[in-house]
């Protein structure tokens, strides 16, 4: 029998999330949102891709969170997108009082449930929620650097003329202007980023790779990304529900890791059937150590504005 995954918000990033994941056949998929008519619809729509695309999971679209009860994990993409000329801190006040009540809705019905973030401001949002859950930090987890490492990797494959399955690429902390983008962490075909280009070209990747996010939105003029981001949550989801352990950058709450505690930044997790089943730290230098500290002390910013 499948597994059951709840997406919250069918908006463009919720749907195209619930699409990639019934069609990957491992679980069936409720998708929620407040707008009547929305879900069902675009469910409705995924569903009759089936024939076409041979999937046999059931995707069904409701306005009613009992239809989510005993989900696996919950993906919550509901609240409001970047406009242009809007940052990601803008998002805040908006998206709390959302955020909170889908997750007290979320875990009334799924308590035993794996929450994976995607609302923005991502780290603020992924604290807010292991706060309103009262999970275990293991239960929580955002996409964060799944998405950034994806960007980076696309430059670097357009820059090098090559595949982009021969580029390991990871971005740590924030998610937005203060991600932290370590070269030496790239790798095409095993061999260092900072072997293969010259400085002021890896400069010019890692400046597109933060704005990545600012770029599509100004070219969209009316919305935000969506393709990338859905891959990258079913990437995580599918890790968790088959239990495939895989080593990801992503947004968890800290405890000491990297000298960081009480903030929610992307760092590796291998992810599993318990959620976060581990935390790597990759062995960094002071400079590189102290821009991730950083980058978790403006998070803490905007918990504090949060209030929880």
């Amino acid at each position: 029998m499948p597994s059951k995954i709840s997406v919250i918000g069918a908006g463009n990033v919720g749907a195209t999330s619930a699409q990639r994941i019934a069609e990957r056949g491992y679980a069936d998929v409720v998708l929620v949102d407040i707008i009547e008519g929305l879900p069902q619809g675009k469910a409705l729509d995924i569903l009759q891709s089936a024939p076409v695309i041979n999937f046999k999971t059931a995707i069904t679209g409701s306005n009613d969170y009992k239809d989510t009860a005993g989900s696996e994990v919950v993906i919550v993409t509901a609240g409001l997108f970047r406009k242009p000329g809007m940052t990601r801190d803008q998002l805040l006040a908006a998206n709390t009082e959302i955020v909170t009540g889908v997750i007290n809705n979320a875990v009334k019905y799924s308590p035993e449930c794996i929450i994976l973030m995607v609302s923005n401001p991502l780290d603020a949002m992924t604290y807010l929620a292991v706060k309103a859950s009262k999970f275990p930090r293991k239960r929580v987890v955002g996409l964060s650097g799944v998405l950034d490492s994806a960007r980076l990797s696309t430059f670097i494959a357009a820059e090098l003329n090559v595949p982009v399955a021969d580029i390991s690429a990871w971005v740590l902390g924030a998610h937005g202007l203060n991600m932290v983008v370590i070269p030496q962490l790239s790798a095409v075909r095993g061999k260092p980023l900072t072997g293969l280009l010259p400085e002021e070209t890896i400069a010019r990747l890692v400046e597109r790779t933060i704005h990545g996010g600012r770029e599509i939105v100004d070219l969209l003029k009316t919305g935000s990304a969506f393709y990338a981001p859905s891959a990258g949550i079913a990437r995580m989801a599918e890790s968790i529900v088959l239990d495939k352990k895989e080593i990801l950058p992503c947004a968890a709450l800290l405890d000491g890791e990297y000298g960081i505690k009480d903030s929610v930044i992307g760092v590796p997790v291998k992810l599993g059937k318990g959620g976060i089943e581990q935390i790597v730290e990759f062995e960094l230098s002071a400079e590189e150590k102290q821009r991730l500290y950083d980058s978790a002390e403006g998070i803490k910013t905007l918990i504090k504005q949060m209030g929880v």
